[in-house]
Order: structure tokens, then C-alpha cells, then sequence
């Protein structure tokens, strides 16, 4: 499933080389668009499949989508297994009900949460605050794709589980092997993997 996924994601355009700025503030030769899913409902499909898959042995009471590159996966899980979601709002309206959290839950009980991939784990603990804030726990995210650049480390220490689908050097392994990237983009991309990893 993991070469599935890895050359789906190059058919669809969602690999890109180059330089981007990410979240983090880093600069990388490699970007994972993962907002292109909505427009490839085989691939969104075949994505949540995984995600699902690991989950099992899991212990929550709701999945939580992460806006916005995860709400339509966290959706496509939420239909799949019949499971109740919740999310954080990134702007909270100042008129309606002003919530934080939208969706229905209860104090006390827990929410795994669905992300899109993970690189140093810095802003997912801006990702659960809301849900704490509220009263919800959390034990474990579940990522597509793990950047491999510290984030599980950085999780584990705060007390949280991330479990991937798969991770960027695999990714990238499976692609070279499959003749679709370059040397060059291929090794440009483990260099930047390998130097900017959280120690």
C-alpha cells in the first residue's frame, strides 16, 4: 500500500521539487501538497484506508481533522467507519456560538487526531490546545506522511504517540526505485532531510 500511495501521490502532482518555506520556517528542495486530495477521491479514498489501518488497538472516542489539508481525510475516515469528528476552528467568529471546537463531544473523553504529515512537531501542540482547552484528551495523531525531521521525538517527550503511514525517505526511496524523480532531486531531498533533523 505504501507504493501505492507514494507513486499516487506523484501521479497527482502532490510531490513538488524546488524551494519551499515551511511551516516550521524551514527552507526544503521537496513539498508535499496534500491539498490536492479533494480533486482525487480515488486517492483520498486509498489515503484514509491507510490512515484507518492504523488505528487499530487505538483507544478514542472521537477523530479530530486538523484544518485544513486534513479535514477531507479526517472526513473520509469519519463516513468509513461511521466514527464522530470534531475540529478546531482557525479563526474562532466573534458572533454565533464563538466556538472553539466545533462538532459534538463530551469532557473527558478522547480524540485522535488526524494531520496531514508532521516535520518537527512544533505546531501540533498549537494543534491541541483547543482540544484540551475544551476538555478533550488526546493520546495519539495519526499522519499520512512523516517528514522524518525530529516530530516523533518531539511528541514522544510530551507524552504523545504519532504513528505515520509512511515516512519521507521511503517515499523518496520508492520513487527513485521507480524511475519517477532525479538523482538530483533525490538526493537533494535526504540531504535537507538528513541535516535539518531535530537532534
Amino acid at each position: 500500500m505504501k507504493k501505492d500511495i507514494a507513486l499516487a501521490l506523484h501521479r497527482i502532482g502532490a510531490i513538488k521539487f524546488g524551494e519551499f518555506t515551511l511551516k516550521s520556517g524551514l527552507k526544503s528542495p521537496i513539498y508535499i501538497d496534500l491539498r490536492l486530495l479533494i480533486s482525487y477521491p480515488d486517492v483520498l479514498k486509498m489515503i484514509s484506508s491507510a490512515m484507518i489501518e492504523l488505528t487499530e488497538g487505538l483507544e478514542f472516542d472521537v477523530i479530530a481533522g486538523i484544518p485544513y489539508t486534513a479535514l477531507p481525510i479526517a472526513t473520509a475516515i469519519s463516513l468509513e467507519k461511521n466514527w464522530p469528528m470534531v475540529y478546531a476552528r482557525k479563526e474562532v467568529k466573534d458572533y454565533g456560538t464563538k466556538k472553539k471546537l466545533e462538532g459534538v463531544f463530551e469532557e473527558g473523553q478522547t480524540a485522535l487526531i488526524i494531520d496531514d504529515l508532521i516535520t518537527t512537531g512544533g505546531s501540533k501542540f498549537e494543534t491541541v490546545e483547543p482540544f484540551e482547552a475544551s476538555g478533550l484528551k488526546i493520546k495519539d495523531f495519526i499522519v499520512l506522511v512523516d517528514r522524518e525531521q525530529g516530530g516523533a521525538d518531539v511528541l514522544k517527550e510530551k507524552g504523545f504517540n504519532l504513528h505515520s503511514v509512511i515516512g519521507i525517505n521511503e517515499l523518496l526511496d520508492i520513487l527513485k526505485e521507480e524511475k519517477k524523480i532525479s538523482e538530483d532531486d533525490y538526493n537533494r531531498a535526504k540531504k535537507f532531510i538528513d541535516e535539518t533533523k531535530v537532534k
